[in-house]
C-alpha cells in the first residue's frame, strides 16, 4: 500500500471517540543496583533508585487510543479500595482519559505486577523476580450489575468499542453480552483482544487474536497460507463475525473479512522485523489502531496497515509503549 495513502488517512484517528471495557492494571517497575549478598538469607540486596509505574492490559490498550485521539477515551472497568486503586486512577487521568465510568469494589485487588530489577556496574539491568496483586474470580454480581448499568447509559456516546480481555475476571459473559447487544443496538463498532474463550465474543464486529490463540481456537496449526485461510475462514463463521485481523509476529498480520457474502483475505508483511527489543503491548497498540480506524470509516485493509505501523514502532521500546498519529506519518516519511 501507498505510503502517501496512509499519510493522507493517519489524522482520522484522532475523531473517533472510544470506550475501552476490560481488565484495568497497574505496572510497577522498581529498579536497584546489586550491593552485596544478605546475612540473612542468599539473597542479592538492592539499593532502591527509581519506581515507575506505568499502565498495563486493558489500561495499556485505553492509554494508546488516548495517545492517538488526543484525549477521547473512555476507561470502564474495576479497581480496588487500595494504594494501587488510587494509583491507577491517577495515572489514567494523567495520559487524559475520563475515568467517570470505573467502578470501585472494595473485594478485589487493583491488579498490580510489580517487576523488580537489578544491575551492576559490568551488566544490564535484568529482572529478578515479579509479584503479581490481582484477583481473578469473576465479579460479584453487584459489580457486574454496575458495569452493565454504565454500559448501557453510555455507548451511545461513542463511536467504538474495545474489549480487552486479560482474563482477570472483568469481562464476564453477563458484561460480554450487554457490550455486543448494546453495541448493535446503537451502531456501533465493537472489537475485542481476546487470547482464549473466543466463544464467548459471538457477534462482536471483529477480533485481534494471535496466532498461537487462533490455533488453539481452531483446532490445528497454521503452516502455509492455506491454513491461513482456513484459520481465518473458521473464526469468521464459528464467532459471527465480520472481521479477523490475526496477528503472526515476525510474520506479518492477516485480514479476513465479510463482503457481500464472500470472505476476502489479505496479509502484510511486518514493518519492521530489525528493531526488536519488546513486543509486550504490542497487541493493545494494534487493537487500538485497527479500532479507531474501523470507527473513522477507514477500509479495513488500511487499518490493518496502520496497526501494523503502530506495532512497528512500540515493538522499539521496552515495556508498554504509546503512539502518537505524528509518530506513525514520521514513519512514513
Amino acid at each position: 500500500m501507498e505510503k502517501e495513502l496512509l499519510i493522507k488517512h493517519i489524522d482520522k484517528l484522532k475523531e473517533p471517540k472510544i470506550l475501552i471495557i476490560g481488565d484495568f492494571a497497574l505496572d510497577e517497575m522498581v529498579y536497584g543496583n546489586t550491593e552485596r549478598i544478605s546475612r540473612e538469607a542468599p539473597v542479592l540486596i538492592l539499593e532502591h533508585y527509581e519506581t515507575k509505574k506505568i499502565l498495563g492490559a486493558a489500561s495499556n490498550a485505553c492509554n494508546n487510543v488516548s495517545s492517538l485521539n488526543n484525549g477521547k477515551a473512555s476507561a470502564l472497568g474495576v479497581y480496588g479500595d487500595d494504594y494501587y486503586g488510587q494509583q491507577l486512577i491517577k495515572i489514567l487521568n494523567e495520559k487524559n482519559i475520563d475515568t467517570s465510568l470505573m467502578v470501585k469494589d472494595s473485594t478485589r485487588k487493583t491488579t498490580t505486577k510489580t517487576r523488580i530489577s537489578g544491575s551492576c556496574n559490568q551488566s544490564i539491568t535484568q529482572q529478578i523476580v515479579r509479584i503479581d496483586r490481582q484477583t481473578k474470580t469473576p465479579l460479584n454480581k453487584e459489580t457486574e450489575n454496575k458495569i452493565i448499568e454504565n454500559i448501557k447509559k453510555s455507548i451511545q456516546d461513542f463511536d467504538g468499542v474495545i474489549l480487552s480481555d486479560y482474563h482477570l475476571g472483568c469481562l464476564t459473559e453477563n458484561i460480554v453480552n450487554c457490550a455486543i447487544q448494546e453495541a448493535k443496538k446503537h451502531n456501533k463498532i465493537i472489537v475485542a483482544d481476546i487470547q482464549k474463550n473466543m466463544e464467548k465474543y459471538k457477534g462482536a464486529t471483529a477480533i485481534t487474536p494471535n496466532q498461537p490463540d487462533s490455533e488453539k481456537q481452531v483446532g490445528f496449526f497454521i503452516k502455509d497460507e492455506e491454513t491461513l485461510k482456513k484459520a481465518g475462514e473458521k473464526l469468521l463463521n464459528d464467532l459471527d463475525l465480520q472481521k479477523v485481523l490475526l496477528t503472526r509476529g515476525e510474520n506479518g498480520m492477516a485480514l479476513f473479512e465479510k463482503k457481500d457474502n464472500k470472505i476476502e483475505f489479505k496479509k502484510v508483511s511486518a514493518f519492521n522485523k530489525k528493531e526488536v527489543f519488546d513486543v509486550t503491548g504490542a497487541g493493545d497498540t494494534v487493537v487500538a489502531t485497527f479500532t479507531l480506524a474501523l470507527c473513522a470509516g477507514l477500509d479495513a485493509e488500511i487499518a490493518m496497515y496502520l496497526g501494523n505501523l503502530a506495532a512497528s514502532i512500540v515493538i522499539r521500546y521496552f515495556g508498554c509503549h504509546t503512539v502518537t498519529t505524528d509518530d506513525l506519518k514520521q514513519e512514513l516519511t
